[in-house]
């Protein structure tokens, strides 16, 4: 019988307050706090206007050795290891796949992805492809993936080998329980220890954003106002301030 690891998941204010600001925000601030990039190159958004935050489920594929994996898409379903990580499921939980940037293995078909819409899953980022791709698309879920094929997960060149260990997607190291925050700009690795950080930091950042999005959409000087000048700050806290007074 396969026994696989459950990840450790954070506060959900936390995940909360982190999809509110978005993978641009986090990405840039993250670099402050010391990481360069955090950005998964190579999956891309294939449903526009989707924003999702959780903890990561990992899976990791490695090239295929037909000794080792049965050839057949349902021969002893119960070894096919990207089965086992979407039991892993709870609601808010966005599965991470390290397929090695492979694009002839559907990693994930309807089927699949069906039951973890059903168990609350948020979406699904995949170094790769999935198969049924506007099936997967109309079930709800946040998709980030390099592409599509028709082919099932080991019918090409790779074969699942790993669930809920360190994995690199997209040249970026993914640990289980790490925050992706994913939206039209791509996927963002949060590491868990950085997390409260970056959102105190990203939440002033989005703060004062808005204010200065404000004075530019009425024709203000985008030197003073983007970034937020030392000029511009005594106006900002005016402005702040009376929000915080509306009630805003």
């Amino acid at each position: 019988m396969i026994e696989t690891h459950d990840i450790v998941r954070p506060e959900g204010e936390l995940v909360a307050g982190l999809q509110a600001i978005g993978s641009a925000t986090a990405s840039s601030e993250l670099n402050r706090l010391g990481v360069r990039s955090a950005h998964i190159r190579g999956p891309v958004a294939h449903t526009p206007g989707v924003c999702v935050a959780g903890p990561a489920l990992t899976l990791q594929f490695m090239p295929k050795r037909e000794d080792l994996y049965p050839v057949d898409e349902y021969a002893d379903p119960e070894k096919q290891l990207h089965r086992h990580v979407l039991y892993h499921t709870r609601p808010g939980d966005i599965v991470v796949v390290d397929a090695r940037g492979d694009m002839g293995s559907g990693v994930f078909g309807e089927m699949m992805m069906l039951y973890f819409k059903s168990r609350g899953g948020a979406g699904v980022v995949v170094d790769g492809c999935v198969r049924d791709i506007g099936k997967v698309r109309d079930l709800g879920l946040g998709l980030w993936v390099r592409g599509a094929t028709p082919n099932f997960h080991s019918q090409t060149g790779i074969f699942p080998t790993a669930v809920n260990v360190p994995v690199a997607c997209g040249d970026t190291v993914v640990m289980p329980g790490d925050i992706i925050v994913a939206d039209d700009d791509g996927a963002v690795v949060v590491p868990i220890k950085l997390a409260p950080a970056l959102l105190a930091a990203a939440s002033t950042h989005a703060d004062w954003e808005e204010f200065s999005r404000f004075r530019l959409s009425q024709g203000g000087d985008l030197r003073a106002y983007y970034p937020l000048s030392e000029e511009a700050r005594p106006e900002y806290e005016l402005w702040r301030r009376a929000r915080h007074e509306a009630g805003a």
